[in-house]
């Protein structure tokens, strides 16, 4: 018999560099909560398995909250729950996701193989994530563009009224980057054309959530001229039915699917559905983006650039190169 699991966890802080606004507001640090399971290994050493995830407050979550339900887990742990049945024992979510990669992270561990031979996957390659604009006036937007106008793919973020005069502003600062944007379900039925409108003028390749998660039924009335991308509408793979009408794309962010286990089989059932891959982050650390580049090898956009909105990121994090992320090495996850 296996020894049994040892359950710890933690909120950690890392400040922003500079602070990051969307449609809902503003935020100067990532609240993030980490997840270890460790078990006594052959040599008598402790085997660490680590997760992290963020609460997000748009889905009722808060880091207090998140922690608590991570930690009472150890009994159902201490009773052998082990990865798979802890689908059925915890809702998708932050808190789900930080365990779910924490085991992940302890069974690559423990049986001395990369994630990727676990999956029976080849092993995965460098990928070009996305560089997030912060929300702001056209001129403020336009100064960070410029900043960043090297960057092959840049993530912008709107929100709502002054749209126009926004990705007008960034396209003419990044005449070369492709542009995909974020309206953080901000717009409304009537401006929705008028700003698709905007962003295929201004050469946008996809728009996340335009409309608010359960009142974009707009979307399958209108012709859409820029492929439009689901996210706060989407969470696991439960939520993909009756989205095909509506959207083009969808985004997996572990933190909404409970984790890769699920995000795993997520992938599949939405490729099955021919919706484009779009692999999401909050903004967080190394630690958060190493599962989601797994899923990430099979999307057609990456956005993972968590840590590089950070002041900081872990001793241990992802070697990013300019907008091109690495896969993780084995000390920090996986």
């Amino acid at each position: 018999m296996m020894p049994s699991l040892t359950l710890a966890a933690r909120i950690e802080r890392w400040p922003i560099a500079g602070g990051f606004t969307i449609s809902r507001g503003a935020k100067t640090e990532a609240v993030v909560i980490v997840a270890e399971v460790s078990r006594q290994g052959p040599n008598g050493k402790a085997i660490v398995g680590r997760g992290e995830c963020v609460p997000y407050a748009r889905y009722g979550e808060t880091p207090e909250g998140t922690l608590e339900a991570i930690l009472a887990m150890q009994g159902a742990l201490d009773g052998g729950l082990d990865r798979l049945g802890l689908q059925g024992e915890m809702r998708a979510g932050a808190a789900r996701n930080a365990l779910d990669c924490a085991l992940w992270d302890l069974e690559a561990k423990e049986a001395e193989k990369r994630i990727w031979e676990l999956l029976g996957l080849s092993a995965p390659r460098p990928l070009t994530t996305a560089y997030t604009i912060s929300l702001g006036t056209p001129e403020t937007m336009a100064e960070a563009t410029a900043k960043a106008s090297r960057r092959p793919l840049l993530k912008i973020k709107l929100g709502g009224d002054g749209d126009e005069a926004r990705i007008a502003a960034v396209r003419k600062a990044a005449p070369d980057a492709e542009l995909i944007v974020d309206a953080n379900e901000a717009w409304t039925d009537g401006n929705l054309e008028r700003h698709l409108a905007a962003c295929a003028a201004a050469g946008v390749t996809m728009i996340e959530q335009p409309l608010p998660a359960g009142q974009d039924q707009a979307l399958a009335r209108i012709k859409r001229p820029v492929s439009v991308c689901a996210d706060e509408s989407v969470h696991d793979r439960a939520s993909l039915e009756g989205l095909r009408e509506r959207y083009d794309a969808i985004n997996i962010k572990l933190d909404k699917t409970g984790g890769l286990t699920e995000a795993l089989v997520m992938a599949e059932s939405a490729k099955a559905l021919e919706f484009d891959l779009m692999v999401g982050c909050m903004v967080a650390t190394s630690l958060a983006m190493a599962p989601a580049l797994t899923i990430a090898q099979g999307a057609r956009v990456v956005d993972l650039d968590g840590p590089l909105l950070l002041a900081r990121d872990r001793d241990d994090g992802l070697r990013y190169d300019g907008s091109t992320v690495y896969p993780p090495g084995a000390e920090l996850w996986g």
